[in-house]
């Protein structure tokens, strides 16, 4: 790649002295805040079988200018100890590389201290000519397969023009927490995987899922997508919308992150927001799923499109459900949908075209309206089951079967 991303996106210099492999392919990133547990994380890592390229882990030690003493002795602490670690484990094969920073307060957040980490692995696969080489994200207080990393590589390699992956991911349903914390994290986890089967069973092409601690990107990729936001929250979906719709975006379902159940007040929203949101209110309410049987006519209306320079008389005589057809009316469709069919010219153009208009955050703004107007909230027992349901499968009795049922299906897919 050239300089440009790094002259102009890339948010500091490198910081990184020692010259990294020539035979470096993969670099796991890892923001790490306030987390009195990394080590756990790197020995995961650590354990992994080997793959065939050489790998390094980054990880960005990072508070906020202004933070607190106690989030600054933790995070001296973490530092001090994963300097040490990390001095002891590494290897020729597999280097850990331990960096702190102080980050402005307007900025400082998961969004930023994973672009820096993100930054830098780019810069070092670049430094050895590897554009197609991977940068995977991870969390500090995640662990994983030991087939991590040698999946990741065997799925980039099986899939030469995959701009990336989500990677499939598993909290724990059971140890040393309060029995209430993995009732909250089973309700959560179920969420997260229902809004994704309900997205694929209304056809809606771009459903994966987009969990920072589960997801890979190719190096040239990731720079010209402009790379990493500084997002407080959300960086994971924000960022990912701009490498899903590129299209061959896959789903890496051959190993597995676990991610940690436990409570957590770092980011505004996420696993801890959850389930500290749970343990207040014992429930969690979600999307109906009748949202996405709506969302299935206006799908598959385009999606059968044979003619789409006369899409708007294609479309006429369709027999809208009363959510689509109120929403539709606040995103002045007709209009929309014929200039671009006018800037079309072929009918995968074209649908490629609209996908990037109606794009993973219409939709959203669409499930949302369907809530507020027409479908209210349902507890999440009620939306799973009844997705699997209409998928022709008999759900399990209880919230933590189905959440299982849906693991399967995603293993198996």
């Amino acid at each position: 790649m050239s300089k440009l991303y790094f002259e102009r996106y890339a948010y500091r210099d490198a910081f990184i002295e020692e010259p990294p492999s020539p035979n470096l392919g993969l670099v796991v990133t890892i923001p790490c805040f306030n987390e009195p547990d990394l080590i756990s994380s790197l020995v995961s890592l650590k354990a992994c079988e080997p793959p065939g390229c050489d790998v390094e882990v980054i990880v960005v030690i990072n508070e906020s200018q202004n933070a607190s003493e106690s989030i600054k002795k933790q995070n001296s602490d973490t530092l001090n100890a994963a300097t040490a670690w990390s001095a002891a484990h590494s290897s020729n094969q597999l280097k850990f590389f331990i960096h702190y920073e102080a980050l402005p307060p307007k900025h400082a957040g998961v969004g930023l201290a994973r672009k820096i980490a993100m930054d830098e692995a780019a810069r070092r696969l670049d430094h050895v000519g590897n554009i197609n080489g991977i940068i995977s994200c991870y969390d500090a207080d995640s662990l994983c397969e030991q087939n991590y990393l040698t999946a990741l590589e065997a799925y980039f390699k099986s899939n030469p023009k995959s701009p990336g992956c989500s990677i499939h991911f598993e909290h724990p349903l059971q140890g040393p927490e309060n029995e209430k914390i993995y009732q909250a994290i089973v309700d959560y986890e179920l969420f997260l995987r229902y809004y994704v089967h309900a997205l694929k069973y209304a056809q809606y092409p771009h459903a994966h899922q987009t969990i920072g601690s589960s997801m890979a990107v190719r190096n040239n990729i990731y720079q010209k997508q402009g790379g990493m936001n500084k997002r407080k929250a959300g960086e994971d979906f924000y960022f990912l919308q701009k490498i899903i719709p590129l299209g061959q975006f896959g789903d890496l379902n051959k190993t597995k992150v676990i991610p940690s159940p436990r409570i957590s007040d770092r980011v505004p929203f996420g696993t801890g927001k959850a389930v500290n949101e749970w343990l207040s209110n014992g429930k969690l309410n979600t999307y109906n799923y009748l949202i996405f049987s709506d969302l299935l006519l206006l799908i598959k209306s385009i999606n059968s499109s044979k003619d789409f320079k006369n899409i708007i008389s294609e479309l006429a005589n369709t027999q809208w459900p009363d959510s689509i057809k109120s929403f539709l009316e606040t995103l002045d469709f007709e209009n929309n949908i014929e200039r671009i069919a006018n800037n079309s010219g072929s009918l995968d153009a074209f649908k490629s075209n609209f996908y990037q208009w109606f794009d993973a955050f219409k939709v959203l703004k669409y499930v949302h309206y369907a809530r507020d107007h027409f479908h209210p909230n349902i507890p999440i027992y009620e939306a799973a089951s009844g997705l699997l349901k209409m998928n022709g499968i008999t759900p399990g009795p209880t919230a933590k079967e189905v959440l299982v049922q849906y693991r399967e299906i995603d293993k198996s897919s």
